[in-house]
């Protein structure tokens, strides 16, 4: 199964690591990524598989919009 996760805020440097740190945490495979900045905003969209997921899909959710909370980032995550 698929799911989207897009990332949104002021650039810095670290947020794809931070991110892709916690899907391989848990098991999740990133299929395809497309990031850009413009100025200092920064916008990413991933396309991952969660077929290998290691923890309930809502609990995944809650972890990665915790990550955008901590770094002022919002993060949406959804399949």
């Amino acid at each position: 199964m698929k799911a989207v996760i897009s990332v949104t805020g002021k650039d810095s440097v670290g947020i794809i690591h931070k991110v892709s740190e916690i899907c391989a945490k848990y098991g999740v495979n990133i299929a395809e990524i497309s990031q850009s900045v413009l100025q200092d905003f920064f916008a990413m969209i991933m396309v991952v598989d969660i077929d290998a997921l290691t923890i309930p899909f809502g609990a995944f959710v809650d972890e990665m919009t915790a990550l955008g909370k901590a770094n002022a980032l919002e993060i949406h995550t959804m399949h």
